[in-house]
């Protein structure tokens, strides 16, 4: 319990530091939630293929409206996951969005997430969203509130079935999926 509180503080230190840099103010959601798909990078392993040679940039794409606003492009800038750039893509369909790394996909497709998950099966895209019955829908990570604080789901099958490798550092902090 001690090793998953101190993952726990430190993961929660980096969000808010990655997320306000210089800043006096509580981070906004999407600031944090910027920082949470960032931080979700380095515990998760790709599948080599997934990158065409050492210089290829990781990339975290946007599918619909983007609530983050500048925010994911400030907490991402200069840095690296596993010497890789991040680039940050926005995409008009799943289809455009299967050479990404982290596809967050916005409340905006949420009529559209059957469709959009069959879009991506095969790839080794990790899907993250924020709404209800996103997990269920075969999403990979879900934003979830508990207790006014952002949390996350996580279902590793899809995961898995995505080829992607998460940690159990990072599947330790996840909540349960409600059902």
């Amino acid at each position: 319990m001690r090793v998953r509180t101190t993952i726990l503080f430190a993961l929660s230190l980096g969000l808010l530091l990655a997320a306000a840099p210089g800043r006096a103010q509580a981070p906004s959601i999407y600031q944090l939630k910027a920082a949470f798909l960032y931080n979700f990078a380095k515990f998760i392993d790709w599948p080599p293929e997934k990158f065409p040679d050492d210089k290829a940039p990781f990339i975290i794409g946007i599918l619909g409206d983007n609530p983050f606003g500048a925010d994911l492009e400030r907490t991402v800038a200069d840095k690296k996951i596993n010497n890789r750039p991040i680039t940050i893509v926005s995409f008009h369909t799943a289809a455009e969005a299967t050479n990404c790394c982290i596809l967050f996909i916005s409340t905006s497709e949420k009529k559209s997430l059957p469709e959009i998950m069959a879009q991506l099966r095969g790839t080794s895209v990790l899907t993250v969203g924020e709404t209800e019955q996103f997990i269920e829908a075969g999403g990979m990570v879900n934003f979830v509130q508990v207790a006014s604080k952002i949390r996350f789901q996580i279902n590793d099958e899809a995961a898995k079935a995505a080829r992607l490798k998460i940690s159990s550092k990072l599947l330790s902090l996840a909540v349960p999926a409600s059902h």
